[in-house]
């Protein structure tokens, strides 16, 4: 949370208010230093009703002739909006970006009930909503097709949209690829188990091994999960180099996009979604899903063991698609687009767009003098 300078001894009710003061300070600067003034640009938030729920899009993009990229956010219930101002800016010069708050997550679980939210709550079921969304866009923008981008959960959405409507996509990008689900937990836990003993860490020694053996034979637990993603975070596998996500989770507090109740919403949603969406995330298996009818991009981080790079590197060896393409970044983890963002936005240009270039989609290039 973001603190207000000068209200450390602050009564509860003073520091709170303080607190929201300063921060509707910093987020009205940043929304003034992001807001899109281009004339054919858009910036706007949505509410889109799909499947019997409202669901929100925050859509930007400098230049409405750009390809869409419909960005697919991992967790489960894990959005990327309140983060995307650090990072996606440079993405609207490009692309028009749309980051959706899937059913059960943020400003999207905000508006709606449980109850209301509680059917669509499955692979299937938010697939479909995915595809919904695609269509919308397709529909609204006037665009034959689009991008498709699965960040870690998403990815799952991804390869099942993919699946499902390959006409309809450029391309899909997959980013912290799953593939196999319980393979992707063992993986982990051996790395994140490997590198303890390397260092002596006693402790992570001691709490890994007391749930072993990991994943087993059983249905795995959260509380074991926990652990397994506590070490494995620890020692850089989810942000190289880093041992916790604080530095990305502490941008969400500043985001103009959010405001106090979608921040609130974000734990919220993720213990409802976890509740549903545990058991079938854990049963994923693609290692026989190997035929894509669209072109397949992969980013891949050489450190990531959230969603196992080894996986996701020897899945994509036996991808029979119609143009696929795999990109390793050396210093990234499982956060390739915080970690690494300026070589994102290079291969999102560069290997990417050109698919959309290829079918006549996006602004002229520009001329010499502009670069």
């Amino acid at each position: 949370m973001l603190m207000a300078t000068g209200v450390a001894n602050a009564g509860p009710a003073e520091h709170d208010a303080a607190h929201w003061m300063m921060r509707a300070k910093v987020t009205g600067i940043i929304a003034e230093n992001q807001r899109i003034v281009s004339p054919n640009g858009i910036q706007e938030q949505i509410k889109v009703h799909v499947d019997g729920i409202d669901q929100w899009l925050t859509i930007r993009g400098r230049d409405l002739r750009n390809p869409i990229l419909l960005v697919l956010h991992g967790g489960p219930a894990s959005p990327d909006t309140p983060q995307a101002w650090t990072f996606e800016s440079p993405w609207q010069d490009y692309f028009t970006v749309v980051e959706w708050d899937q059913r059960g997550t943020g400003k999207t679980y905000a508006a709606n009930t449980e109850a209301q939210m509680a059917p669509g709550m499955s692979i299937d079921g938010m697939t479909d909503d995915a595809a919904k969304i695609v269509d919308y866009l397709r529909q609204r923008f006037h665009k034959q097709k689009i991008f498709v981008m699965g960040h870690s959960w998403g990815s799952v959405l991804g390869v099942e949209l993919a699946q499902r409507h390959p006409d309809w996509l450029y391309a899909y990008i997959g980013v912290g690829q799953l593939v196999n689900m319980r393979r992707n937990e063992e993986d982990g836990y051996a790395s994140a188990l490997r590198d303890a003993k390397a260092h002596g860490n006693a402790a992570a020694v001691r709490e890994l091994e007391a749930i072993a053996p990991y994943p087993g034979p059983k249905d795995i637990t959260l509380d074991q999960i926990g652990v397994r993603d506590k070490w494995e975070m620890y020692y850089g596998g989810l942000a190289w180099g880093r041992r916790d996500y604080q530095f990305a989770a502490d941008t969400w507090d500043l985001s103009p996009d959010y405001s106090e109740a979608d921040l609130d919403a974000i734990g919220k949603g993720s213990v409802f979604s976890l509740q549903h969406l545990l058991k079938p995330l854990l049963a994923v298996d693609f290692d026989h899903t190997t035929r894509f009818d669209c072109p397949v991009v992969m980013f891949v981080g050489a450190h990531d063991n959230t969603t196992s790079h080894v996986l996701a590197e020897q899945w994509f060896d036996k991808l029979q698609a119609p143009s696929k393409r795999l990109v390793v970044f050396a210093d990234s983890a499982h956060m390739i687009m915080l970690e690494q963002p300026g070589r994102f936005l290079v291969h999102l240009v560069d290997d990417v767009l050109p698919y959309a270039q290829k079918a006549g989609d996006g602004a002229p290039a520009e001329t010499e003098r502009d670069r």
